[in-house]
């Protein structure tokens, strides 16, 4: 992978920084995209010591998409691959269906669906022009089985889902399109809501709920979307992989509303 060059969307932080750091390991040089964590990302780009770079963008807008994809041509002459990681969610009680309005469904889905289109969409005509692109969607559990943080986030993770088949088609042969579904990750979106001893707490019970024991951190999904980036990977598209340290497994678990 070495001399590719790559643009991750929110990768200034938890999965996103975890994908650069994986992909610069592989010689990938990346735009390392924020919206606001700007100390993060250009701290990020130093630590790589690569050539990549922070752009600030606010991706649910089409025109910084395209700014975006015009700053990763400008600074490596090419983009290779694409890292739709950029999300958000508002937490609310799946049974309460006065806990979120229009607007809430509207916000979420400009970021979690309709970003990534624009970012595909801006990105295609440079990776058309490689020799092995590829796209990995950052999805969800909660879009695979309608649990996670709230009704809205599921259902544009959904979305994103059926997307990235609908795009793996078209794409095909030219850029590769695929997405991972996680489950519970250990991010800031977490232990930033609690004392370290409640998190640890936390961690220890959603370990205690999957096969593997184990609650999945950062680099444990990073690790899987860099494979799938991988040109090895080239017989890959048009999939969802699930990471959920096997909760999927337990019928039971899959049902309830739990966070995704």
């Amino acid at each position: 992978m070495a001399g590719m060059a790559a643009i991750v969307t929110g990768g200034g932080t938890g999965i996103g920084a975890a994908v650069v750091r994986r992909l610069a390991g592989r010689g990938v040089r990346c735009v390392i995209n924020y919206a606001s964590s700007r100390d993060a990302a250009e701290a990020l780009a130093a630590e790589t010591g690569n050539g990549s770079i922070a752009v600030q963008a606010d991706i649910a807008d089409d025109a910084q998409c395209r700014a975006l994809a015009a700053a990763a041509i400008d600074a490596f002459g090419r983009i290779d691959l694409l890292v739709n990681n950029s999300g958000r969610t508002k937490f609310a009680d799946h049974e309460d269906l006065d806990a979120l309005d229009a607007q809430d469904f509207l916000d979420i889905y400009r970021l979690n669906t309709v970003a990534p289109f624009q970012m595909i969409r801006a990105c295609a005509p440079a990776m058309r022009a490689g020799p092995a692109s590829a796209v990995v969607n950052i999805a969800s559990v909660a879009g695979v089985f309608g649990n996670g943080s709230s009704v809205a986030y599921a259902a544009s993770k959904g979305a994103l889902i059926t997307m990235t088949k609908s795009l793996a088609r078209v794409l095909a042969p030219a850029i590769r399109v695929n997405a991972v579904a996680p489950g519970y990750v250990g991010t800031g979106w977490f232990s930033e809501r609690m004392t370290a001893e409640a998190f640890a707490k936390f961690e220890a019970f959603i370990a205690s709920q999957t096969p593997m024991q184990l609650a999945a951190q950062a680099d444990d999904i990073a690790g899987p979307v860099v494979n799938l980036l991988d040109p090895a990977s080239r017989a890959i598209t048009g999939e969802v992989t699930l990471l959920d340290a096997g909760a999927h497994l337990d019928i039971g678990l899959s049902r309830r509303p739990g966070r995704g």
